[in-house]
């Protein structure tokens, strides 16, 4: 047996889609395949305890999604959880520890050695987990196994290529775990058409962890899995896509597809999405095929801040990309990442500028950036000095900076308190989910851990996208 355990508590809850589809693949092989998932675990000791009184597997999964909330200041932390639930298992079976996910696949060797596992797969887990299934107990075999991390018995330790296959087949059939559940807890549930991404963005470490060239998925593979979650009652679903648009003429197939079967009055769905490409003719694809909202990877409206980030958009770009959501019917929010290298109050108050005038339906401000091992943004905080003194480094661990712990470039030009620039700059426009330079929630964030506004509003049947809920909850008249 295959037990696979999904370690994610954020709350709102998130379907595990990458276990969802691992059990599929292994289930497809004719391996029995148990997901225990804590995420969904009123008493999650009670739930591990009760899984494995019943099971002896060959093999342990563990999913880790999240090494931290990416945001500034909270920096919640997840990887003690982790480390502690290893150590749980281990007196629970026998049998190998394997991790995997994308929190995973950025620190692989990190989190395989702070951890004890005894394996870790860097990528996708479908094949990885069926062929490591079949290799435990054959040292040998394990060469053989896509993406595998382990060490020999002097102790080295052995990295395989990282398993991103081409081409992408996912058969997401969508029964391993409570996708209904999800929905009425979480307020979605995510679908994949594509991993990887060929952009160059600074911080990015999608890339890392699913690697630089896009692996798309069939449409009518898509649409299927789409049908088949509609057939649970699941209608309100994510794209979990890095940037949906990205190529453009797959984002349009997955449109046509998806409105040829009649899905577009069955399901609302939203995007995270590039600023370009995007046009009016996509948008009213998007629209016919169901999509509801676009979440805009805009980041800046300082055209000297975007080609800082490596961005292919320039505020023109974005203006359009919004303009044409309005034309199309969706609802559109853009995410701004303030506070990167060479950012000054000049930026912002430019970049404050031009999303005032874009005039979308909302804006997310987020404050710092996360900085991630192999990604510019790193070079370029290192080509300034040693992070452990850098006025621009901000972070809640002391000593030796490591960066499996939350280390955020948040550019000292902004002052000691940012967050309070960036409120005053802003005002009282209340389509900007506005920072923070104090730990927890103000209410007017959008850090969407934990965040009590949103969690009563999906108790109360709200639906969609968090960023979506929260600006209809604080729109006037709500």
């Amino acid at each position: 047996m295959l037990v696979l355990i999904n370690a994610n508590r954020m709350s709102p809850p998130i379907a595990p889609i990458g276990l969802d589809y691992v059990a599929s693949a292994a289930r497809a092989r004719g391996i029995a395949a148990k997901v225990v998932d804590l995420g969904l675990a009123p008493d999650p000791e009670a739930m591990l305890e009760q899984a494995f009184s019943r099971a002896s597997p060959r093999l342990v999964g563990v999913s880790f999604r999240n090494v931290d909330d990416s945001f500034w200041p909270s920096a919640a932390w997840f990887v003690p959880e982790l480390v502690a639930l290893v150590a749980r298992l281990r007196t629970l079976t026998e049998a190998p520890i394997v991790l995997g996910g994308v929190g995973f696949s950025i620190f692989a060797a990190e989190l395989l050695a702070r951890s004890g596992a005894d394996f870790g797969v860097r990528g996708d887990g479908e094949g990885a987990l069926v062929a490591l299934y079949a290799a435990v107990g054959d040292r040998v075999a394990l060469g053989t196994v896509p993406g595998l991390l382990w060490r020999t018995e002097t102790g080295a330790l052995v990295t395989n290529p990282p398993a991103w296959p081409r081409p992408l087949v996912v058969l997401g059939t969508r029964d391993a775990i409570d996708n209904p559940t999800y929905l009425a807890m979480g307020g979605q549930v995510g679908v994949e058409t594509k991993r990887g991404c060929p952009r160059r963005c600074i911080y990015c470490a999608d890339p890392i962890a699913k690697g630089s060239r896009v692996r798309a998925r069939d449409p009518r593979e898509v649409a299927d899995e789409v049908a088949r979650l509609l057939a649970q009652g699941v209608d309100t679903l994510h794209i979990c896509d890095g940037e949906f648009n990205v190529p453009r003429a797959h984002a349009a197939a997955v449109c046509g597809e998806l409105a040829a079967r009649g899905f577009g009055d069955r399901v609302r769905w939203y995007v995270y999405a590039a600023v370009r490409p995007f046009d009016d003719e996509l948008a009213r694809a998007m629209r016919r095929a169901g999509c509801v909202g676009v979440d805009f990877t805009g980041d800046a409206g300082s055209d000297a801040m975007l080609e800082t980030y490596r961005h292919p958009h320039r505020r023109a770009h974005l203006l359009g990309a919004v303009a044409a959501c309005r034309r199309a019917g969706l609802t559109c929010m853009v995410d701004l990442l303030l506070g990167g290298p060479g950012e000054t109050p000049a930026t912002v108050r430019e970049t404050v500028s031009v999303l005032r005038s874009a005039e979308p339906d909302c804006v997310g401000v987020g404050l710092g950036m996360r900085l991630y091992p192999g990604t510019r943004a790193l070079a370029l905080a290192l080509a300034e000095g040693p992070l452990e003194h850098h006025p621009s480094i901000r972070r809640r661990s002391t000593g030796a900076v490591d960066l499996l712990t939350p280390v955020y470039y948040l550019a000292s030009a902004l002052g000691p308190r940012p967050a309070a620039l960036v409120r005053e700059l802003i005002g009282n426009d209340p389509r900007f989910f506005l920072p923070t330079d104090e730990l927890g929630h103000r209410g007017d964030d959008h850090n969407y851990n934990d965040h009590a506004a949103l969690l009563a509003a999906i108790a109360r049947g709200e639906r969609g996208a968090y960023w979506d809920i929260l600006r209809r909850i604080d729109a006037p008249g709500a």
